[in-house]
């Protein structure tokens, strides 16, 4: 759950307007996906709807990258987060996460990773390769002899309000999520409350994410006091009178009990949503912080650590990741800091 960007560019989140007058209510938008391409080991393009120079947030939610279907092996080296926590939820293959806390874990589809990254904590992330395939000559395989994993996820992230964002490091992970079937919906509740259902995932603010398959027509119950949003995955979406397909993220406002749509067989989308997010970001790298201090701050702290290995005893601030030392092979290492820019990180007026 890393911005691999080689020379990624600050993002300002300015507080969300939702005063009298302010455009902030029910509303039907579509903000384009950009293609940004990774670098690094993984070497893959990924699709970001969040953040949007006019639209930083949704709720706390204040990025969304999504990925594949692609066959790529997977490898991030440990890297680090500040200031919020990880939202991993894979739709096609698996994922080994592993982390400064001591967590060692396998990901799949249906399953939930929550990383809260409070004053720092560090992880990598490799995919989970199949067994060599009785069919393709093995001359024949990439990535010496194995044939490369089918992936397709999303990664997504939430910002720690300030009372949170210096809390200690955790992880957790869930295997059964409750579900909500509707006329014409299934949805599973990703992280806080939908049509009466509540997540077990620990959050720090009002919030909801949930995986919705539907067809035909169907009525989705909102919390209007929520601005919410969604992002077709498969299929297709009518809403009021917009055919909705993957790519844009569609954004809805704020002061709606409920959403009619109408789905074609198969339809499937995420939808977001939370309380508008009161206080500006500043979100550089896999930092979110509130000044540019903040940010120069953590650079600093991890490239400090830039010695450190899973056979450390002092990890400072950012704790080390077990099995990336200098006997780890191809999974040795980290993921250094790329340079700041050469001005002050400033702030962008939200549209």
């Amino acid at each position: 759950m890393t911005n691999l960007e080689v020379s990624p560019r600050e993002q300002i989140c300015p507080p969300a307007d939702i005063g009298e007058g302010s455009g902030a209510g029910p509303c039907l938008q579509l903000w384009p996906a950009r293609e940004v391409p990774l670098g690094g080991v993984r070497a893959m393009n990924v699709l970001r709807t969040l953040p949007q120079r006019g639209l930083p947030t949704v709720g706390a939610w204040c990025f969304l990258d999504s990925f594949g279907p692609d066959r790529v092996a997977m490898s991030v080296l440990p890297h680090p987060h500040t200031g919020l926590q990880t939202v991993t939820w894979p739709l096609i293959g698996t994922i080994r996460h592993r982390d400064s806390v001591g967590s060692d874990v396998i990901v799949r589809p249906g399953e939930l990773n929550i990383m809260t990254a409070g004053h720092g904590i560090s992880h990598s992330e490799f995919a989970v390769l199949p067994q060599p395939s009785l069919v393709m000559p093995q001359e024949d395989m990439p990535d010496g002899g194995q044939e490369l994993p089918l992936q397709r996820g999303l990664q997504l992230w939430v910002a720690l309000p300030d009372g949170e964002r210096d809390r200690t490091p955790a992880f957790e992970q869930h295997r059964e999520l409750p579900t909500v079937a509707g006329e014409g919906y299934v949805a599973t509740v990703m992280v806080g409350t939908f049509g009466g259902s509540t997540s077990p995932a620990t959050m720090y603010s009002p919030i909801v994410g949930a995986d919705v398959t539907a067809q035909g027509p169907v009525r989705l119950p909102l919390n209007p006091e929520f601005e919410h949003a969604f992002l077709v995955l498969d299929g297709s979406l009518v809403v009021e009178e917009q055919h909705v397909t993957p790519g844009p993220l569609c954004y809805l406002g704020k002061g709606r009990d409920f959403l009619d749509l109408e789905a074609v067989v198969g339809a499937r989308f995420i939808l977001l949503g939370g309380e508008p997010f009161q206080e500006e970001l500043l979100m550089w790298w896999n930092f979110v912080g509130r000044t540019h201090d903040d940010v120069a701050q953590a650079r600093e702290d991890w490239e400090a650590q830039a010695g450190l290995d899973g056979n450390s005893v002092e990890a400072g601030r950012f704790g080390v990741v077990s099995g990336h030392g200098p006997a780890a092979g191809p999974e040795a290492g980290r993921i250094p800091a790329p340079p700041l820019p050469g001005v002050r990180l400033r702030p962008r007026t939200r549209s």
